[in-house]
């Protein structure tokens, strides 16, 4: 189960205040910080079967490595983003279904697909910056996202700031989150980066011609 806070920051400026705030000083894992590119595609069969499911299914190079993730049965409170998640790691950033064989979700994706070929729907472009926090009673990690959601239909700017729960209580992450909401005036993002790139592909009314697919 992933469980996440989402904000939007307002400008560069206000990421790079976050980064270099002590807000959570105290609580920050020693030499945990670091920047890493992510770049990840997310993909679907040419009718969009993955989507009509609420199944998202995305490969991502992760700095020198490549994992896919199948992420489903997703539902935002607000800023509160809670998913169950599976992460395989992968040689590269073709899909390989496959990979997921053993594993029940697994099974119903390769259900759902049934050997179809799968598309790239969109593309997330993102330079993170993140740390740890230990409070002594959980484990958490807050990450600065910077970059853009592409799809042929339009794009869009990624600026926002998670805050992830490892291992604790939803209540304390919350509580960590209202600290950084309150001191930034940050709004709540309630909609995940693949979400706010499948409405891009919906207002163009092409939602069930995926990126890449043959023309119909």
């Amino acid at each position: 189960m992933e469980i996440e806070l989402k904000y939007r920051i307002p400008s560069p400026e206000i990421a790079d205040e976050i980064w270099k705030d002590k807000l959570f000083f105290h609580m920050e894992e020693d030499e945990s910080r670091e920047e890493i590119c992510l770049n990840a595609k997310y993909y679907d069969t040419q009718d969009g079967d993955l989507a009509k499911n609420e199944i998202a299914y995305r490969v991502r190079k992760e700095g020198c490595r490549f994992a896919a993730a199948l992420k489903w049965k997703g539902h935002s409170e607000g800023a509160l983003h809670m998913r169950e998640e599976i992460n395989v790691p992968v040689a590269d950033d073709k899909p390989l279904p496959e990979v997921f064989r053993e594993s029940e979700l697994g099974g119903k994706f390769l259900e759902l697909i049934d050997g179809k070929p799968l598309y790239c729907m969109l593309e997330t472009k993102v330079h993170r910056k993140q740390f740890r926090i230990d409070t002594g009673s959980g484990i958490f990690e807050l990450s600065l996202d910077q970059g853009w959601i592409i799809t042929p239909y339009g794009e869009d700017v990624i600026s926002e700031v998670e805050l992830e729960l490892f291992s604790g209580e939803t209540e304390e992450l919350e509580k960590l989150g209202q600290a950084l909401r309150e001191k930034y005036s940050l709004e709540k993002e309630e909609r995940s980066k693949y979400a706010r790139g499948m409405e891009i592909i919906e207002r163009s009314g092409k939602e069930t011609n995926a990126c890449g697919a043959p023309s119909i």
